[in-house]
């Protein structure tokens, strides 16, 4: 494969955004003196600087660029330099407000903010390739130059538009997607309250409407909204490649669960050089260096298990939720290097230097308000010595020991209006399926569910309402062939167009879980159902039950009260060489547990008993040897086990036995052999 790492950069990347357009370029100088100092090996430089590039339509002024790429590359710093396409300018949208998209509620949004586009539009369009054009022919072959950063977090605030520009271009995807109107109404079940189309002229997009609209009309706009942004994406990046040829194109992705919900991720991982990704910690009550490791573990499966890059997160606190806590001292560090250990080529900050104005002025930063007299910047100068210490690492893959199937698709589907429950969260079961998986010590994979599954001994579906038959099919022969499925219930229920699969739920897996479901039977809010086993223990569910009726499976827990008493809650049916488990309610953290480890045991997955509770571990692997990541989140120190001895790589120590792991702390070491 051809190497898609930063050009130039020999080292781990370290910094972050630097804004220099914010100050005065006699801060400048400073500012470089003091990245040499903590260690800084590249910055995103332009991401935002469109109005100050192009000030008059088709007139330019990159001086001042000149100077800081030239500063930059004078001082040793690799740059990652944006097309800032993502906030056109006020003269572009006083010329042309057209390009400002529209609600489903028929309002047009102002300049002001972000990310206000309309993807459609052909003068926005028309000016983000000019714009490109002149930076890679400046920039394209300049010694500094290691990445292109097109853009900026796709998807966010804006993924949609419902303007006539867009109606336009939906019809015109319509017919090319589906060849006739005739098409279109079998797959949006038309026929359903008289919503029957003869032209594709009389298909607007899923625009407000009196009550609940067409589902499959809503989830195929979703879809065009992914595919327009993405076609934007394609336009510039193919600029840089001919332009600027040798030199990855990127746009920062947000894969984590908990920050954006309407891109599909999977499509956007076959179109980037190399995968990048922002996170931030979502301080909603939840243990966050598990959300941490799971937007980790699915970044690196969009990049197909090769290395990626965390090009934003935060040294501190962000600015945007209503509580933003600061990190606790070696919070930084520990996060950063959790990144690493799950396949990060480095650690990005967003940013560089704490601005003094506008909408993010209290965001954290690598130099702080306070400056260098402050507790920010001396974790930022140690952080920065701790991954120069680790550029072996480069190149080596994250290690997996089991895959959950995940798709962004599905979850637009469930999503949609007039489901069972309001109460079933598809991000919900993914996080609590995930974070089971994460207190057995299991490192997880994410996988499409069409995906290749062979490798893994353990396979977990937390929620995917909407499956293609071809998934369906996929997890049978996985489990034929030995593989153990874990299901969580209202998975498998509806095709690619939201309509129901034909026969008894849950349709495309009824026959790898041996049993079929009569009905749904969503439980009321806060009321609870109590499971009870074979040996008398009992588990406790809320959310949702069903009607379960085996068909070769057998009943491991069965409802003990409510509606289906007495009818099976948990199963496990043997297909093949391998099985697979159902859960029919939402189990409880002990239940979820439980189920979790009856599978593992099945797959044959040794427990890892002797690791305390929230004490990761984690290997990379590659040409350069193999090193094991123990990261302590706890208050107390701790002390990991090795199976092989060999060098610490923070420390220089050499290592062997039970490795020593202070409290809040991170060892890297590279095992011998």
């Amino acid at each position: 494969m051809p190497d898609t790492s930063p050009r130039g950069l020999t080292r781990l990347a370290f910094g972050g955004d630097y804004n220099p357009e914010q100050w005065p370029e006699s801060v400048w100088q400073e500012d470089v003196r003091l990245m040499r100092e903590a260690g800084v090996t590249m910055v995103s430089v332009g991401i935002f600087s469109w109005a100050l590039l192009e000030p008059a339509p088709g007139e330019y002024d990159f001086g001042w660029l000149d100077r800081i790429i030239g500063l930059l590359h004078d001082n040793g710093i690799r740059v990652d330099l944006g097309t800032p396409t993502v906030a056109p300018p006020a003269w572009f949208y006083r010329a042309h407000p057209e390009a400002l998209p529209v609600t489903a509620e028929g309002m047009r949004h102002e300049f002001g903010s972000r990310g206000a586009i309309c993807h459609s539009n052909a003068d926005y369009r028309a000016a983000a390739k000019a714009i490109t054009v002149k930076l890679a022919e400046r920039y394209g072959d300049h010694p500094a130059l290691a990445l292109w950063h097109v853009h900026n977090e796709y998807g966010v605030p804006v993924s949609a538009c419902y303007c006539d520009s867009c109606a336009a271009h939906f019809r015109r995807w319509l017919a090319r997607t589906y060849g006739t109107v005739d098409a279109v109404n079998e797959a949006w079940g038309t026929a359903f309250w008289g919503q029957r189309y003869t032209s594709f002229e009389q298909i607007n997009p899923p625009r407000a409407t009196p009550t609940v609209g067409n589902p499959g009309q809503a989830l195929d706009y979703k879809r065009f909204a992914d595919a327009t942004i993405r076609e934007n994406f394609r336009a510039e990046r193919d600029i840089l490649h001919r332009l600027s040829p040798g030199v990855p194109v990127t746009t920062n992705f947000m894969t984590a669960l908990s920050q954006c919900d309407s891109i599909d991720y999977w499509a956007w991982g076959r179109e980037v050089d190399l995968v990048t990704n922002d996170h931030y910690l979502i301080t909603d009550g939840r243990r966050t260096h598990v959300n941490l490791a799971m937007a980790a573990d699915i970044t690196r499966s969009v990049a197909g298990g090769s290395p990626w890059l965390l090009l934003e997160h935060s040294t501190s606190g962000i600015n945007w939720q209503p509580r933003n806590p600061a990190k606790a001292p070696g919070q930084m560090a520990r996060n950063s290097l959790a990144h690493v250990a799950r396949g990060s080529e480095g650690a990005m900050f967003f940013q560089w230097r704490q601005s003094r104005r506008g909408a993010e002025k209290f965001h954290s930063a690598m130099l702080p308000h306070g400056g260098t007299d402050t507790r920010v910047w001396r974790e930022v100068v140690e952080l920065g010595a701790s991954i120069d210490s680790l550029r072996t690492v480069r190149g080596t893959r994250t290690q997996a020991d089991a895959a959950m199937l995940w798709d962004w698709q599905s979850w637009w589907a469930q999503n949609l209006a007039w489901r069972p429950s309001e109460d079933h969260d598809a991000r919900e079961r993914a996080d609590s399926f995930y974070e089971a998986l994460y207190d057995r010590h299991l490192t997880v994979d994410f996988a499409h569910p069409e995906a290749d599954l062979s490798a893994y001994p353990l396979v977990v579906v937390p929620a995917l309402y909407l499956m293609t038959e071809a998934a369906g099919n996929n997890v049978r022969e996985y489990v034929e062939n030995g593989g153990t499925l874990v299901v969580s219930y209202f998975s498998g229920i509806v095709d690619e167009h939201d309509a129901v699969h034909e026969g008894a739920y849950p349709g495309a897996l009824r026959d790898v879980l041996g049993l079929t479901v009569e009905e749904f039977s969503p439980l009321l809010k806060d009321e609870r159902v109590r499971l009870s086993g074979p040996d008398g223990s009992e588990l406790s569910g809320d959310v949702w039950t069903e009607f379960v009726v085996p068909r070769g499976a057998e009943t491991v827990w069965t409802y003990a009260d409510g509606l289906t008493a007495g009818r099976p809650a948990v199963t496990r049916h043997r297909l093949g060489k391998g099985t697979a488990w159902y859960v029919s309610t939402r189990l409880d953290a002990q239940g979820l547990d439980a189920l979790v480890g009856w599978a593992a045991d099945d797959a044959r997955l040794t427990p890892r008993a002797d690791l305390p509770r929230d004490v990761e571990v984690v290997r990379r692997s590659g040409e350069s040897g193999t090193y094991l990541f123990a990261i302590n989140h706890t208050a107390g120190d701790t002390k990991v086990p090795l199976d092989t001895p060999g060098t610490e790589l923070l420390t220089g120590e050499r290592a062997a036995g039970r490795l020593p792991v202070p409290a809040g702390a991170v060892r890297v070491v590279r095992l011998d052999g």
